[in-house]
């Protein structure tokens, strides 16, 4: 099971991540791209997904494409809600609780290279090669 400290340890490895305190909670940014963030119950959310989300910790990220996202809420419907808000789309979100933290170090550093500048993944790229 991960926690939003695994997601913070993993963010604050990124090169340019930044967290900012947003109004539904932290988030994550690079050079001003919003890339991961701890999902809020607002009103546009469709119902039975902002119950889950006001009962327990779900976290938002981009993905490079929304077949990525269809392909990881089909793969595990129990982990990945099959939709927030409207906005900022492709993106998915998970149940923290439900996912490992190796998963949650993927999507999260995914989700930092869909929105990263190339000097900032080649940088990243030559630190873990």
């Amino acid at each position: 099971m991960a926690t939003i400290d695994d997601l913070r340890d993993t963010a604050d490895g990124l090169p340019g991540s930044e967290e900012r305190a947003m109004t539904g909670g932290a988030a994550w940014f690079v050079r001003r791209r919003l890339y991961a963030w701890e999902c809020h119950p607002w009103p546009s959310i469709p119902a039975d997904v902002r119950e889950i989300i006001a009962a327990e910790p779900v976290v938002g990220v981009k993905v490079a494409d929304p077949v990525d996202a269809l392909a990881l809420v089909q793969m595990a419907p129990d982990v990945f809600l099959r939709t927030t808000t409207p906005w900022g789309e492709p993106k998915v979100a998970f149940r923290l609780g439900a996912i490992d933290r190796e998963h949650l170090v993927e999507l999260v550093t995914e989700a930092w290279r869909v929105q990263a500048p190339k000097y900032l993944r080649a940088e990243y790229d030559a630190a873990t090669g």
